[in-house]
């Protein structure tokens, strides 16, 4: 769809632009679907919804993705969020030391956590088909990882994709240097083009821990996240879950059941494909035209793609004098575990319209610019 770029307007100038956070558009939220999810859940599973439950899940929910997925019920274990059944799979496999590989750059989040954790945080550099296997093997020859965490759908924050022929080469060193990979794939269903790539969980399934989340589906207000991989660990995580809140939120994971049940994901699904490839594809074209020599990553799908800012130019002095343009930017040295990102600059696009991405990019361009110049 055609549309007219911001600056059009000179009213239009001082509105903030806000490329920080990856968030869902608040548009896409299926509100009337879950109202109506909400309703039935609670007349057929009140009782149990609003009750304490088993620590691995709600059961209904459990059988519900574990078809969906492709694997037994006991191989399924739901959270209030993915990113908590990471703190709670570290309560079981870390002490402080351990060594955990990360991509490079990774998810800042995830970062904090392990190192909450007193991991000691290893990167890997991440690559436009994904993570470096020679650097990996480099790696390999002087540690032994507990698990590699690695995101190989539309990575965030770069927006890379792990080819093919790399998660194959990953799967293998994970059984060849015996380590667990734990795959997060919450952007993997939003592919808006091209074909899509095995999971590592099918690859190697006796090594890796895969999970997902509901946050960009649904939304992430009802918290709720999902882990698949071998029983006997999921049973450990699942202690440290009962250790520290008893049981997930049933009531909102019994409204996503419902939800589900009624075959409401798939066109959400498509609802957002249509939603957000226009946004990606804003995106690319105002790189193109305002930023052409950018070295940027072309995603085919997710919430993000990055630049890599021009040698002399550092994320820190743009984030400066971007926000004197009304342009918020993200921190990109945050997403690194051992340094580095001095020049990494991650573009949420998803919760912009595509006049605001084109206005963004636009006044980020004018914003490169002026620090350039600065410092040739």
């Amino acid at each position: 769809m055609a549309y007219k770029p911001l600056r059009s307007d000179p009213m239009s100038d001082p509105k903030s632009i806000n490329f920080t956070r990856g968030v869902p558009a608040t548009e896409s939220f299926p509100v009337e679907d879950v109202i109506d999810a909400a309703v039935a859940s609670l007349q057929q599973h009140g009782r149990t919804m609003l009750q304490y439950g088993p620590a691995m899940g709600f059961a209904p929910l459990i059988e519900w993705l574990a078809g969906w997925q492709g694997v037994k019920p006991n191989q399924v274990l739901t959270g209030n969020g993915s990113l908590q059944l990471v703190d709670f799979l570290c309560w079981q496999l870390l002490e402080p030391g351990s060594i955990v590989f990360t991509e490079a750059p990774t998810y800042d989040r995830t970062l904090t956590l392990l190192r909450r954790h007193e991991a000691h945080v290893i990167g890997i550099p991440l690559e436009a088909d994904g993570p470096d296997i020679g650097a990996l093997e480099i790696e390999l020859r002087k540690h032994r990882p507990v698990f590699f965490y690695i995101i190989p759908d539309f990575q965030n924050p770069a927006g890379a994709t792990c080819s093919g022929e790399k998660r194959r080469k990953i799967a293998a060193l994970a059984e060849q240097h015996n380590f667990l990979l734990l795959e997060d794939a919450p952007y993997r269903p939003l592919r808006y083009r091209g074909r899509e790539e095995v999971r590592l969980y099918d690859m190697a399934p006796n090594r890796t821990l895969h999970m997902s989340s509901f946050s960009k589906l649904i939304g992430p207000g009802p918290r709720l996240g999902f882990m698949l991989g071998d029983p006997a660990l999921l049973s450990r995580v699942a202690k440290v879950a009962e250790e520290t809140y008893i049981c997930p939120n049933y009531l909102a994971h019994g409204i996503a059941y419902e939800w589900c049940r009624r075959g409401m994901l798939a066109p959400q699904i498509e609802k957002l494909k249509t939603l957000y490839s226009p946004r990606l594809d804003a995106c690319l074209s105002a790189l193109a035209r305002y930023m052409p020599d950018a070295e940027a990553t072309r995603p085919d799908g997710g919430f993000f793609l990055s630049i890599t800012l021009p040698t002399g130019v550092q994320t820190t002095g743009v984030r400066a004098a971007a926000a004197a343009r009304n342009l918020n930017l993200a921190d990109g040295l945050a997403f690194f575990p051992d340094g580095g990102g001095e020049r990494f600059l991650r573009l949420p696009y998803c919760a912009l319209r595509p006049e605001e991405i084109d206005e963004g990019i636009r006044r980020l361009s004018e914003t490169v610019k002026e620090v350039l110049s600065k410092v040739l």
